[in-house]
């Protein structure tokens, strides 16, 4: 489906006029409201609130039913979301081998709480319960990368590897 759409840097009318192709592409579509919030999600990374509105009304469907169905799939989000989300495992194994300090130490290098983004949009940090990786704990994944036996020291040189590869990257 392509890049991600920056929707604060369109204008009104482009804004609605993405959010209305987003629509039309799915409205046909058994329950279409899910396809339509999913294919908006990955467009522009978030669901902004006049996109919502659009769809409400392009739907015939109320405002808080919309916002019912967005609060109530973890999937969805708000607020815009960083290009690597990070998701720190706070399962049983994890917690035990220092989760909760790996969580900290990554908040504090970040400057940013969970489910925060970075001012740069760069990174979103999240919580997770279990990745299935137990006897490597502490785990946290970056995107799909699964990194295991986690340190506090070793965020820095974590995290600042996907910073150079978006600079490689333009």
């Amino acid at each position: 489906m392509g890049e991600v759409i920056d929707f604060e840097q369109l204008d009104e009318h482009q804004q609605m006029e993405k959010v209305d192709e987003i629509i039309e592409a799915e409205k046909n579509t058994d329950g279409a409201l899910m396809p339509i919030l999913q294919r908006m999600q990955h467009t522009f990374g978030f669901l902004p609130e006049p996109a919502l509105k659009r769809v409400a009304k392009q739907l015939n469907k109320s405002y808080s039913e919309i916002v019912g169905v967005v609060g109530f799939y973890s999937l969805f989000s708000t607020t815009p979301r960083g290009k690597h989300t990070i998701q720190v495992c706070l399962g049983t194994a994890c917690y035990v081998r220092g989760g909760k300090s790996i969580l900290e130490a990554i908040s504090e290098y970040l400057g940013i709480g969970v489910g925060e983004t970075t001012e740069d949009r760069m990174f979103t940090l999240e919580v997770a319960r279990c990745f299935g990786a137990c006897g490597l704990a502490p785990a946290i994944t970056v995107d799909d990368n699964v990194h295991h036996r986690v340190k506090s020291t070793n965020i820095p040189e974590i995290l600042e590897r996907y910073r150079e590869e978006e600079e490689e990257d333009t």
